[in-house]
């Protein structure tokens, strides 16, 4: 019988440092998406908040901090990532565990605005897109959600079968800008 290693998304491509930018994988803990029952959405923020010690984030935003952060992840949907959620939570929206479903690296360094400007539609920029701010989004030919997380560092989620499309397609942004610089 065949034993099978578990393995994280992006094993054996990461991390990658190229001149000031680094990419490496990002373990966020569990992974829940919560979508609030119908007229339920600020009874599971107040809940959040007693459980998780977070409000539900508005759209295009994420609350909390690394290890316990709420992310707005669509419309009447956020992905808690961290803790496993509260089972209080169940009363007042759909849980649903997400915790293999995907990849998740890290962008951070000089010059991460114009890795992504190079493969996203929309305006990353830090006047633009501030600390906490996230987006649901194209890069390149895939759907990501992509979270600031610092002045010069970026959270970036993909479907885990893509993290080797995810992984080449930013490294080849990388080596581009490290070259122009």
């Amino acid at each position: 019988m065949a034993e099978l290693i578990a393995k994280s998304p992006c094993a054996g491509l990461l991390p990658v440092s190229v001149g000031a930018l680094t990419l490496s994988e990002e373990d966020l803990g569990h992974l829940t998406t919560l979508a609030p029952f119908n007229g339920q959405a600020k009874v599971l923020s107040t809940a959040l908040e007693a459980a998780h010690g977070m409000k539900l984030p508005a759209p295009g935003r994420s609350t909390g901090k690394a290890g316990n952060r709420a992310i707005w992840f669509g419309r009447d949907m956020v992905l808690l990532a961290g803790p496993a959620p509260d089972p209080s939570l169940a009363k007042y929206a759909a849980l649903t565990d997400q915790s293999d479903a995907w990849a998740v690296v890290r962008l951070e360094g000089q010059g991460c605005e114009d890795v992504l400007a190079r493969l996203c539609p929309i305006d990353l920029r830090s006047q633009t897109f501030k600390r906490g701010h996230t987006a649901r989004t194209e890069l390149r030919h895939m759907m990501a959600s992509i979270t600031r997380i610092g002045v010069n560092g970026f959270q970036i989620m993909v479907f885990r079968s893509l993290a080797q499309t995810l992984v080449h397609d930013l490294k080849t942004a990388m080596e581009a800008v490290a070259a122009r610089g």
